[in-house]
């Protein structure tokens, strides 16, 4: 007898597993009886109400959306009862599911988390591992329970972070392997067996804080190009030069030497504590992204100058 599959995410990291469930579905004589996502949200100058990624694959593929603004109501968990699912697959959801929701499925709630457990719980998983300087990330297939990220890993799929990854280009790379690791769970449902995270090792992935994102030159070169990445596009590494704010999108660690800070005789390069940055792609506010060389042609820095 097939699955009853409730699935509950939101932005575009959860589409891929989306997609990959609802294939999966279909192919094994499962259904995704409900979507949830997050309410539409105003966007644009025109402050219309756009439906979130999620929500706009789930209604192309035909399947009824549920959009509550909030989980701590008793008519919302009535709806979610009525379902009768055996599992929900959670994915960026954004919201905190109440432990009455997760023991509402069968098999209780899956989530798909962007790390290898119990390294980089919480809310920017991916970015934390860049801005680290991890050679490792993944993800983690997750028993929900009340605690965050806390419940038994049921699977889990690695992921080398290659030298020149950005928060982007990983985000993409690990949404991919979350469609492949949930439906390589479900096809070995009946032979999963729950593993409990390791006591040691256990990290947080703190929200980032938009004045972390300011670069400060006195760390070594090495540990800004992870910096940068790991804030690369959004919401972009930053420094200050006569006053205007310059964001970094991409950078290359150099072994040169100078004060740190300090604008080099030639190139778009600034020395740091140790070694040096090269300014590959940076962007002024208000202004399209530029190479290096075109923001120092248009006199973005001068040598000698202080950042």
């Amino acid at each position: 007898m097939g699955l009853r599959l409730i699935f509950m995410g939101t932005p575009d990291f959860a589409v891929a597993a989306f997609h990959a469930i609802e294939a999966f579905a279909r192919q094994n004589g499962h259904e995704i009886v409900a979507v949830y996502a997050r309410p539409p949200a105003k966007q644009g100058r025109g402050l219309k109400l756009v439906p979130a990624p999620v929500h706009r694959a789930a209604e192309a593929a035909g399947i009824e959306v549920f959009t509550p603004q909030t989980l701590k109501e008793a008519a919302a968990l009535e709806v979610f009862q009525k379902h009768n699912a055996d599992l929900a697959i959670v994915v960026a959801y954004g919201m905190i599911l109440p432990q009455t929701w997760l023991d509402t499925p069968r098999l209780g709630c899956w989530n798909i988390h962007a790390s290898l457990l119990p390294r980089w719980r919480g809310a920017a998983p991916i970015q934390r591992a860049i801005m680290a300087g991890d050679t490792q990330t993944g993800v983690a297939i997750m028993q929900m329970e009340a605690g965050l990220d806390t419940g038994p890993v049921l699977l889990s799929r690695a992921l080398p972070i290659d030298p020149q990854d950005t928060a982007s280009s990983l985000h993409d790379k690990l949404s991919a392997l979350g469609g492949v690791a949930v439906t390589q769970a479900l096809s070995e449902l009946e032979t999963l067996q729950a593993q409990p995270q390791a006591e040691d090792g256990i990290c947080y992935a703190e929200k980032i804080d938009k004045a972390e994102a300011r670069l400060d030159f006195s760390r070594t070169a090495t540990a800004l190009d992870f910096h940068i990445r790991g804030l690369s596009p959004f919401p972009g590494a930053w420094f200050e030069a006569e006053g205007e704010r310059i964001k970094v999108l991409q950078a290359r660690p150099l072994r040169e030497e100078g004060a740190a800070g300090e604008v080099a005789e030639q190139g778009a390069i600034i020395y740091c504590g140790q070694g040096a940055l090269e300014l590959m792609r940076v962007q002024k506010a208000g202004k399209a992204a530029v190479s290096g060389e075109e923001f120092m042609r248009g006199r973005g820095l001068h040598a000698g100058q202080k950042v």
